[in-house]
């Protein structure tokens, strides 16, 4: 644990039930006369955006919409909405769903203060000021996007995930209203919820924790690990779903100032390639990765494998520690996360070229215990099922 660290928080935070209403007022408060919304078109379909829609129109706010987010949004994605945005005459933005929404909007603020190509802003402390006003509202429990200050972009050129690693590319406000996450399907939920839970764990394990940091993602943890189940089983249980949004929220938090490690190393790598959901990927990776880390400071360990729900009768930290690793297990199984053997797409012919991408993920550094390109070869072949690994 760093005992020698800065703590940030450079988004303001509204949170609680109806929040949404207040929207206009802080598009106002910012000094936005055009906005942008960057969602996606399921938004659009299940009609969580025109709530949104909704109160910019009552608020006489003038707006324009770029549905056309994917899942791990590309660089030609992102250059194609900040084109639109510039047309348009945007002066503020608002990332409205999931983790690509509103890395899209951070990236297109980016873009819209800063000129160039995406490729021109990857890599840490890039900006030379605060992007354009951004503000985010997640429809998800998972990726605290809305208050970390980086933005996580496909480069198509790879098939690699590279990041905007800078504090000038916080949002201005994230806007948390529990009741958007109502009609979150459950499987997104689940693979949404291992997200914020992968947060939480490596936020704690990484080893640039402070003391900050680690009090927020043991919180953070409860919250995910009590609610999540609940959540899942019955998406209008509103009580579970504001309690994930705000561990989400303290998640995001947490890794913002620590860091992820190796479960995001190899997560982003999969998801670069085979354009795997995020959370999905997280969660599937999650429990080889955890037992990997294991000596790198078993009493860590043994704390989160406690919040998972083992017992200690006797055992050593690491004993204790490998609990852990099948208590995430069944808790993936519970919210129905699929096994890396059942996405269709996967092949491990590309494994190398994957470990090679995990390598040089930015966040690599930060996993606990030092992997290598042949490391993280074997932890993909052990989480497809093929070999094993030992801790």
């Amino acid at each position: 644990m760093l005992w020698d660290f800065q703590f940030n928080v450079p988004t303001r935070i509204a949170f609680g039930m109806g929040k949404i209403n207040e929207l206009g007022h802080h598009v106002k408060e910012f000094g936005g006369s055009k906005v942008l919304v960057v969602t996606d078109k399921g938004l659009i379909q299940y009609g969580v955006a025109q709530k949104v829609f909704d109160v910019l129109e009552q608020a006489g706010v003038d707006y324009v919409v770029y549905d056309k987010t994917k899942p791990n949004p590309r660089d030609t994605d992102c250059m194609e909405a900040y084109h639109f945005a510039r047309q348009e005459g945007v002066d503020l933005l608002i990332g409205l769903g999931g983790g690509s929404s509103m890395d899209t909007a951070k990236a297109v603020g980016t873009l819209l203060s800063h000129g160039g190509s995406i490729q021109d802003w990857y890599g840490l402390n890039t900006l030379q000021h605060a992007i354009t006003p951004t503000i985010c509202i997640p429809t998800t429990a998972g990726t605290g996007s809305e208050v970390t200050f980086f933005s996580v972009i496909t480069d198509t050129s790879t098939n690699l995930k590279m990041n905007i690693l800078d504090v000038h590319v916080a949002p201005v406000l994230a806007l948390l209203d529990p009741e958007l996450t109502l009609t979150l399907p459950p499987s997104v939920t689940a693979s949404t919820g291992m997200d914020a839970l992968t947060h939480a764990i490596e936020a704690y394990t990484c080893n640039i924790a402070e003391p900050i940091t680690d009090a927020l993602a043991l919180y953070a943890m409860d919250m995910i690990i009590t609610n999540l189940p609940k959540a899942v089983h019955d998406g209008t249980d509103l009580e579970a779903r504001k309690n994930m949004l705000m561990g989400s929220l303290i998640a995001g938090i947490a890794f913002g100032n620590s860091d992820v490690g190796g479960v995001h190393c190899m997560a982003e790598a999969l998801g670069g390639l085979y354009d795997t959901p995020h959370g999905v990927a997280n969660s599937i990776l999650l429990p080889y990765v955890f037992e990997y880390n294991i000596p790198s400071n078993p009493a860590k360990h043994a704390v989160v494998a406690e919040r998972l729900g083992a017992i200690r009768q006797g055992q050593s930290d690491e004993e204790l520690a490998v609990e852990g690793v099948t208590r995430l297990m069944e808790l993936a199984e519970t919210v129905g996360i699929p096994k890396m053997r059942d996405l269709h797409n996967i092949n491990p012919a590309d494994f190398p070229y994957l470990a090679e991408g995990a390598t040089k993920n930015v966040s690599a550094p930060s996993n606990p215990r030092p992997a290598t390109q042949e490391d993280y070869l074997q932890l993909f072949h052990k989480a497809y099922g093929q070999i094993g690994v030992q801790a």
